[in-house]
């Protein structure tokens, strides 16, 4: 028995002393988790599934190993070594690299010449307008060698929605603050399909500093596209950033061939799209380009407001320089030009009413209008600038804009972030806050606020959230479209308070 017994440990000690090592003897514990949640996040296979997945076995940990060794051509060893840390802890997508060809499985493509796009959050590292042409620039890389267009909308559901933010943003997969994952993308398809993600937590530029945002965003619409990482180091799609001088930058090879696969070659000029949504104010120049009669929108499910407000117990909804108006007075709702009420304003991009000061007001561009409520006519001595409102000068339009008369405060939206101002005192309350998780239900930008018997609207897209302000609770969400009658809606309970 007793030999018996002292095989069995011979032949476990043997066991154990022929068993490759995973890691050098230089590497630290740390090294190693951290190497494990790189090979579950980018190189998962039917034993590791989660990023959060570290009980990995010594075989699927070496296996996994020596699959990112070999896609990144280091020695394929299996074993952690101090250049396999180095690759792993360079910034890099968050897109897996684990797709046996250059496509994502199953080759999935958008199957129309025309891919719509919608930036819902800025980064404030660069100007929107910088933003907005760099992410034009991105698309204009794969559209001039495939038979593919790409159009920038401003409201609606695109194909590809873009977003900066950081951590948690709403698709199950957070960012991990600066460095590592700078952005990440998903395949061409239905809802998340080809929506793009960038992590605010980094520095955005357009030059050799920090990380340059055509790079990046390049890359990611390489996924948006269909394409998956490439191991030439050369190509846009290889996973770790890295920059080379912009000024002039076509696709390179190894990315043009990739997506001429999957799309064919451009043989026509791309064209240059018209933008759904014209600025206002300096940006407009002398003769802006007039936003189509909205009008036959009026029961569409896809209707977007530019902004809405009570006026003296009337119900002002904007939109393209037109109002339709809801009153207890008739019961049709009617519709008007803007400029026909109020001659100084063309379009109206954001308003809100002080009851209790019987006086609304409307914003253009970087000048807004006091309006004296029961009359509807515009006060002497305007429009003054938006800085009034203690906003920033470089800010050029409102988003939204929405008084709560049971605090005497004004939030006013600009992007991913709102500012607000105390009537009560006059004079700006605070500082810019981010929307995201600040007011839940409401996950980007704000298209239109307003408040209406005692409850607060937040229109984002064509859907609004409905806040009950005695209880600040959430009490249902519907469509734009709802208020003129034309169809029902869907309510959900809520137990949320955001200004509490």
């Amino acid at each position: 028995m007793w030999l018996a017994d002292f095989g069995i440990l011979l032949l476990a000690w043997l066991s154990m002393c022929h068993t490759a090592p995973i890691a050098s003897p230089w590497t630290t514990a740390k090294d190693e988790d951290l190497a494990k949640e790189y090979l579950s996040e980018f190189y998962p296979d039917d034993q590791m599934m989660s990023p959060s997945m570290l009980g990995l076995t010594e075989s699927s940990f070496s296996e996994s190993l020596r699959r990112m060794q070999a896609f990144f051509g280091l020695e394929v060893t299996g074993v952690l070594n101090d250049k396999t840390l180095d690759v792993m802890k360079a910034p890099r997508c968050g897109v897996p690299d684990v797709n046996k060809f250059e496509h994502f499985d199953g080759k999935p493509k958008w199957e129309k010449s025309l891919i719509t796009y919608r930036i819902t959050q800025y980064t404030p590292d660069l100007t929107q307008s910088q933003v907005d042409a760099t992410i034009a620039q991105a698309f204009q890389l794969y559209s001039n060698v495939i038979p593919l267009d790409f159009q920038q909308i401003y409201e609606g559901t695109a194909d590809i929605m873009i977003l900066f933010q950081s951590r948690s943003h709403g698709d199950f997969s957070p960012f991990d603050g600066p460095g590592n994952q700078l952005a990440h993308a998903f395949s061409p398809g239905e809802d998340l399909g080809g929506d793009a993600h960038f992590d605010e937590d980094e520095t955005w530029t357009l030059t050799h500093i920090d990380f340059n945002l055509l790079l990046v965003a390049a890359h990611e619409f390489g996924h948006s596209l269909g394409l998956s990482h490439s191991s030439d180091r050369s190509a846009l799609m290889f996973p770790n950033y890295q920059y080379v001088n912009t000024d002039g930058y076509k696709l390179p090879d190894d990315d043009r061939r990739g997506v001429q696969a999957l799309y064919g070659s451009r043989t026509s000029v791309p064209p240059i799209w018209p933008r759904f949504r014209q600025p206002t104010g300096p940006e407009a120049g002398p003769n802006p380009v007039p936003l189509p009669n909205p009008q036959d929108q009026q029961c569409s499910q896809e209707l977007v407001f530019d902004a809405v407000t009570s006026i003296w117990g009337d119900l002002f909804f904007f939109k393209n320089g037109y109002y339709w108006l809801k009153s207890t007075s008739f019961s049709e709702t009617r519709f008007s030009k803007v400029s026909a009420t109020w001659p100084q304003i063309n379009t109206v991009d954001a308003a809100f009413e002080v009851p209790n000061n019987q006086e609304a007001y409307l914003f253009e561009g970087n000048k807004y209008w006091r309006i004296k409520s029961f009359d509807k006519t515009i006060m002497p001595g305007y429009p003054q600038p938006i800085t009034n409102f203690g906003l920033p000068s470089y800010i050029s339009k409102v988003d939204a804009a929405v008084y709560l008369p049971m605090t005497g405060i004004t939030y006013i939206f600009v992007n991913d972030q709102y500012w607000s101002y105390n009537f009560n005192w006059n004079y700006p309350y605070g500082f810019p806050r981010f929307i995201f998780g600040d007011i839940p239900g409401v996950v980007s930008k704000v298209d239109a606020a307003f408040e209406n018997g005692g409850y607060v609207y937040f229109v984002e897209g064509s859907i609004q959230t409905e806040y009950f302000l005695p209880n600040r609770m959430i009490t249902r969400v519907l469509y734009n479209y709802e208020w003129f009658n034309c169809n029902t809606h869907t309510e959900y309970d809520s137990t949320v308070c955001w200004w509490c």
